[in-house]
């Protein structure tokens, strides 16, 4: 399959956003349940199931910048922030974005709150320098760019992905890579009629998987064909970046529905 080929039968990659149902939080009936039960509840069902739950005004990543600098600011550098610190990492924001964050924060909150900040960030990105590194030689064994992080879609995937746009003109083309062990939640790309999508693996090692089906390998130059109304996910191998093109094939009334993640238990299978 040549590039001009490949070229000539790609459209973009269009993920629907779906309506997230709401964050599930225990930590508040896990630590306080039975001394203030009413903080727990306010904790887990409001402040976690309602408010952090409301994506469709703003973003988990944002949110999570909001948080982080308010704690920072208020001279909060206990474990909560360590949570929100790490939630910030799952949400999208990078070791060198975070580094960024705290700078600025300095300026305004003060030096010694960014150095407390500081000390815990560097722990909760502590292997990213590595994985930096990784990232680089893998970009320099890809003739596609890897992007930028993948966060508006963050809550759908485990692990860091990345989108890069390849072509926007004529036919948009994106380029989609997984981090190590990064894979998205099982989906299904609904239609009444057409609809279904294709990948073409790039770069690295991945997998496909559909429901009740055994996992398939997929490699620089494997085509995997994805039924419409079938539920499957895929992503990276445990050991490998990877990268594919992808692309939404058009049919009537389609949507995008995300479902359940891929648990440890399942993905450890796969070799």
């Amino acid at each position: 399959m040549n590039k001009l080929f490949l070229i000539s039968v790609l459209s973009i990659l269009t993920i629907n956003a779906m309506a997230q149902g709401k964050i599930v939080q225990t930590a508040g009936r896990d630590q306080l349940g039975k001394f203030a039960p009413k903080f727990a509840e306010l904790n887990d069902d409001v402040l976690f199931g309602e408010v952090w739950s409301r994506t469709d005004k703003l973003g988990l990543r944002d949110r999570s910048l909001v948080t982080i600098t308010s704690l920072i600011s208020q001279g909060i550098t206990d474990n909560s922030l360590t949570f929100h610190l790490q939630s910030a990492k799952k949400n999208g924001i990078t070791r060198e974005e975070i580094a960024e964050i705290i700078t600025h924060i300095g300026f305004y909150a003060g030096w010694p709150k960014a150095w407390a900040a500081f000390n815990l960030a560097k722990n909760v990105w502590a292997e990213d320098s590595t994985g930096q590194d990784a990232k680089t030689a893998f970009q320099n064994k890809m003739i596609f760019p890897i992007g930028e992080p993948n966060t508006a879609y963050a809550q759908y995937f485990i692990g860091n992905s990345y989108l890069a746009p390849v072509s926007k003109e004529m036919i948009p083309i994106f380029n989609v890579t997984f981090e190590p062990r990064c894979r998205n939640n099982w989906h299904i790309h609904k239609a009444s009629k057409g609809g279904g999508q294709m990948l073409i693996g790039v770069a690295g090692r991945g997998w496909y998987q559909e429901e009740g089906k055994a996992a398939v390998e997929i490699l620089p130059g494997t085509v995997i064909h994805i039924p419409a109304n079938v539920k499957h996910w895929h992503g990276a191998a445990a050991d490998s970046w990877f990268a594919h093109l992808a692309f939404e094939i058009p049919g009537e009334d389609s949507a995008n529905e995300w479902l359940e993640p891929v648990n440890d238990e399942q993905y450890n299978k796969l070799k």
